[in-house]
């Protein structure tokens, strides 16, 4: 246990009982503790494997790599449907991570092997992702925003075409890129 990621698990208000079960299990699994994004993240020789985290609805258990788990239980789900590699194990109650304990370490075990055997998960390029035509006039319009997006690293890219593509609305999208053009001059991310 690392005693920086301890504050995680005294703060929550809810779904204390169920985080801590998880932290047992993925320790029992060797992993390294550290705190990452704000949760705690466990690692394999520096490389991201799992992640506790908490929401409304229920807390999870997310596989960084989890599109390459053989997933025979059937127990990954996709966030969303713009998440591309990392899976997600989710639960509402404490009892279900104990009867699941055996089932959850075979799929940590499988992520630990995946990470050493190099395996490495396709990710769709940026070109891939619409860009609203708004944005395109706005990357025409200005040289210099166009050389800071096409300077930020692809995840950065495709969060804010998500984010721009998003609304239904012309003036909404609009709205969103002249809120974000100084952060991407800036070159920062979205959540930056």
């Amino acid at each position: 246990m690392n005693p920086k990621v301890d504050f995680y698990f005294d703060k929550a208000k809810s779904w204390q009982q169920e985080i801590g079960q998880l932290r047992t299990i993925v320790l029992d699994c060797g992993l390294t503790e550290e705190l990452k994004w704000g949760c705690p993240c466990y690692t394999f020789q520096k490389s991201n494997i799992v992640l506790i985290h908490v929401f409304k609805g229920y807390c999870a258990l997310l596989f960084f790599k989890g599109i390459l788990l053989k997933d025979t239980d059937g127990m990954l789900i996709q966030q969303t449907e713009n998440v591309q590699a990392a899976r997600q194990v989710r639960f509402t109650n404490v009892k279900e991570i104990v009867r699941m304990e055996a089932k959850l370490k075979a799929y940590i075990y499988e992520a630990i092997e995946v990470e050493k055997a190099g395996l490495k998960v396709q990710l769709k390029k940026t070109s891939a992702f619409s860009m609203p035509e708004e944005f395109k006039n706005k990357l025409n319009k200005k040289p210099a925003l166009k050389k800071a997006f096409d300077a930020l690293t692809p995840g950065r890219q495709r969060a804010y075409l998500l984010h721009f593509s998003a609304p239904k609305q012309s003036r909404t999208r609009e709205a969103r890129i002249e809120k974000y053009a100084p952060h991407i001059l800036h070159g920062k991310g979205l959540n930056d």
